[in-house]
């Protein structure tokens, strides 16, 4: 199974969010835990992270046909990127959409997001645990 996971904006400065007293969760590593999750389910994954909108439309709509399923961290995307969302609607592929816990926030939640649509189930976490759950999802 092929599984294509989009990373949004501001991603790469992850290990700049967090609890104080913790260890960071950098984009590094959650990529890492992916991939290991992807080859303990023999998974085929392709991972994108970018600030650009243009480039996010274009990765969803040339792998449309290639992934059965779309793990997606929009971040502020999520709140007002309405040409991301006719895309995701268009493309109708299962998708799994992240938002990140309050020690994590990148300022959206699921509430204020505008990510809604019948191929698209939210979920809501640390870094990996939310990331977790939407490769579970997508992968059943």
């Amino acid at each position: 199974m092929n599984i294509l996971i989009l990373q949004g904006p501001n991603l790469n400065l992850l290990g700049h969010k967090g609890p104080k007293n913790k260890s960071r969760m950098t984009l590094d590593k959650l990529n890492r835990e992916l991939k290991k999750i992807s080859r303990t389910n023999n998974l085929e994954v392709k991972i994108f992270q970018t600030h650009k909108q243009f480039q996010a439309i274009n990765i969803l709509q040339r792998n449309r046909n290639w992934a059965a399923g779309i793990l997606f961290i929009p971040t502020s995307w999520a709140r007002n990127d309405y040409t991301i969302l006719e895309t995701i609607k268009l493309i109708n592929v299962k998708m799994a959409i992240i938002y990140f816990n309050k020690e994590f926030s990148f300022g959206t939640n699921a509430e204020d997001s505008i990510m809604v649509s019948e191929n698209i189930k939210d979920f809501t976490g640390s870094p990996l645990d939310a990331c977790i759950k939407g490769m579970e999802y997508l992968i059943t």
